[in-house]
């Protein structure tokens, strides 16, 4: 947003002088009864890049910062209003990226530091103080201009760990993707395993993208999802007569691969029957279609995926041990999420990228709040769940920041099992109270009610989850 921002002191009337290179400004909304204090503010900063908007009532003072957004947001805590409502509550519920500095003329410590607490970022006395003012203003300013370049950073970090379609600069990735550079100049077979949801199709797609058949097809073939009886037809073909209803001659899908690559999606689930024919394929590069005597050869790469263990499925003779041997040749382990946490903000920001752009949203990053609760979570679904986790917040969220209340999570893991213990009974009580005050609109009389417990109970958890997260 803000390429460049320089400060300087003017010696003569010691004020704040700041400069930027963009034409853009920073939005700034007052919401205030006075329509002094909004001259006065307009006058103090007319030099600044700052474009400001007025509201003399609360209610119209959220519908603008609902609809505008602004990065730095003036409120008078005592401005008029036609119901009882926290406004510094609702808007920091709405938007926690702004800014709400909150101004007054009965000023005292315990009421400014009572603010910051409950979400406020300072605390100004009126009348306002030009120098003051300037000052705040000039910070808010810097921190976008640093904010921008961090995101510039992160931009370039995402760019140079890419790699075919994989996001990942964690030691296990790099070396990842330094072996399958290696390899997919001359593999003819290879096996990827690692848990559901690591990216295993992904791993084979860029295989593929590698190898010299990169032009011919991917052929994917899910190896759960083909009855046994019509597993041999589906993969090898059959021609005509070959049995009742076979009334034309088919290609299965390992001939569709010819010239290309063939990708065997859980093949932990193939039957033992269609394991012996696979084998020999791999060992003759020939397949025999149901109803011939005639083999055909073909020019493919195999690539089996599988988040079983073929070692325990070999020894409990589910799968064949020369198989196995076969495909094992070339292993390539993909980690679990929670055994490569440093990619976790690469990939944040990777999906978040993805999905604003897909729905159309202006969606610049994450909170720290959401940060800190996408870090403790265990993934049990792992890079699957992170990004439908992601897609879904973009996809309901109103604001420009994803904030904690945007996520949900799966509380059921694939294995069936619990995929809650990374989150404490207090994380529990505090989502269930923002999701409480996000129902009625930051009314805390109202939630205080709901929960059942007394206002300034309600206060006293407030207060004390944001000295946490300070601290």
């Amino acid at each position: 947003m803000f390429r460049s921002v320089r400060l300087t002191k003017n010696a003569t009337s010691r004020t704040m002088v700041i400069t930027l290179d963009s034409p853009q400004q920073l939005s700034m909304l007052v919401i205030d009864a006075d329509q002094q204090v909004h001259d006065a503010v307009r006058d103090a900063l007319s030099d600044m890049p700052v474009r400001i908007s007025a509201a003399h009532g609360r209610e119209q003072g959220f519908e603008l910062m609902r609809t505008q957004q602004p990065r730095i947001i003036l409120l008078d805590p005592q401005v008029p209003s036609a119901r009882d409502s926290d406004l510094l509550g609702r808007i920091v519920l709405q938007d926690p990226r702004s800014e709400v500095i909150l101004i007054s003329e009965d000023y005292s410590p315990a009421a400014a530091v009572d603010a910051i607490l409950k979400g406020a970022a300072d605390y100004l006395t009126k009348p306002l103080s030009t120098h003051h003012l300037r000052a705040r203003v000039g910070q808010a300013i810097e921190a976008a201009r640093r904010n921008l370049h961090t995101l510039e950073l992160d931009s370039e970090l995402l760019s140079s760990f890419s790699f075919h379609g994989l996001v990942g600069r964690s030691p296990a990735m790099l070396e990842l993707f330094s072996r399958m550079s290696r390899i997919a100049p001359h593999f003819r077979s290879l096996l990827v395993t690692g848990p559901s949801g690591s990216g295993k199709e992904l791993v084979a797609r860029a295989m593929h993208g590698l190898s010299p058949v990169r032009q011919g097809p991917l052929i994917v073939c899910n190896c759960a999802g083909i009855p046994e009886a019509l597993a041999e037809s589906e993969m090898f073909g059959y021609v005509k007569g070959a049995f009742t209803g076979a009334n034309e001659t088919r290609a299965g899908l390992f001939e569709h691969a010819h010239g290309g690559t063939i990708f065997l999606d859980e093949i932990g689930d193939m039957p033992m029957g269609i394991q012996a024919k696979l084998l020999r394929v791999l060992q003759t590069h020939e397949i025999q279609p149901v109803g011939s005597v005639t083999p055909r050869r073909l020019d493919i790469r195999v690539i089996a995926a599988t988040n079983r263990d073929l070692r325990t499925e070999v020894g409990a003779r589910r799968f064949r041990e020369d198989l196995f041997y076969r495909l094992s040749v070339v292993d390539l382990r993909l980690p679990s999420l929670l055994q490569r946490k440093e990619d976790l903000p690469l990939l944040q920001k990777h999906f978040l990228e993805k999905y604003a752009k897909q729905y159309g949203k202006e969606i610049s990053g994450i909170s720290r709040r959401g940060q800190n609760m996408l870090s403790t979570y265990g993934w049990p679904g792992n890079i699957r769940e992170l990004e439908n986790v992601i897609a879904n917040a973009c996809m309901m969220s109103e604001g420009r920041v994803l904030d904690a209340k945007n996520f949900r999570f799966d509380p059921v893991s694939p294995a069936g099992t619990s995929a809650m213990p990374f989150i404490s009974l207090k994380e529990m009580q505090r989502k269930h109270i923002h999701d409480v005050l996000q129902a009625v609109e930051g009314n805390k009389a109202k939630a205080a009610e709901i929960l059942g417990i007394g206002r300034s109970t309600l206060y006293d958890m407030l207060a004390e989850e944001d000295v946490t997260e300070s601290g």
